[in-house]
């Protein structure tokens, strides 16, 4: 097994995905406030929350997938090595529209907003799914001894990601919260996703 190479894949992602959350809370700020007191401004805030707790989970779901994928994978190759590059382009991405999600929801652009960071979610559900269809298929980078079922679990997790993702974007042509609250929803079904894996 080439450990060096699954570690190396695995320690540069993981600074990747930890650099990408701790962004998310710097986006959030109070700003000017005269005229109304700190309490009402920090109320006032909560589009800035929940674009926040949305897309921390959601980054947070990927990172423990990504842990249980790599962890059934013998070795790694450059082409795994280039998607893996890209996938991470896209969770690095992920901050600015939840920025634009933040201060645009529930005001004029809200919906321009919203497309941004559903498009986002798509592009890196695809990504993923390509990653993971490439190391599995035929067994290609999968260890000798991690069994079939649960190659297939885990592909199967991955199945209902692109169409889901796909359906909150349309969601978001009728409201843009209701696909905001329908990423979090998503993220938080597949919060317990180590355990889902193994099933």
């Amino acid at each position: 097994m080439d450990e060096s190479g699954t570690t190396r894949l695995e320690t540069f992602s993981d600074g990747v995905f930890a650099i990408a959350a701790t962004v998310l809370v710097l986006e959030i700020s109070v700003g000017s406030h005269e005229g109304a007191g700190l309490g009402s401004a920090l109320l006032h805030l909560w589009p800035s929350y929940l674009a926040y707790v949305t897309s921390f989970v959601t980054i947070g779901i990927i990172w423990m997938n990504h842990h249980t994928c790599v962890e059934t994978m013998a070795r790694v190759d450059k082409t795994l090595l280039f998607l893996n590059t890209l996938l991470l382009l896209t969770i690095a991405f992920l901050p600015f529209p939840t920025r634009l999600v933040a201060e645009y929801l529930q005001k004029h652009g809200e919906q321009a907003a919203v497309y941004a960071y559903d498009a986002t979610l798509v592009v890196m559900a695809v990504i993923y799914n390509i990653w993971w269809r490439y190391a599995s298929t035929g067994r290609r980078l999968i260890a000798e001894n991690i069994p079939e079922s649960r190659v297939r679990a885990i592909s199967r997790a991955f199945n209902p990601g692109v169409p889901a993702y796909g359906l909150i974007l349309v969601v978001a042509i009728f409201s843009p919260l209701a696909s905001v609250e329908l990423t979090l929803a998503l993220a938080a079904f597949y919060l317990p996703s180590s355990a889902f894996f193994e099933r």
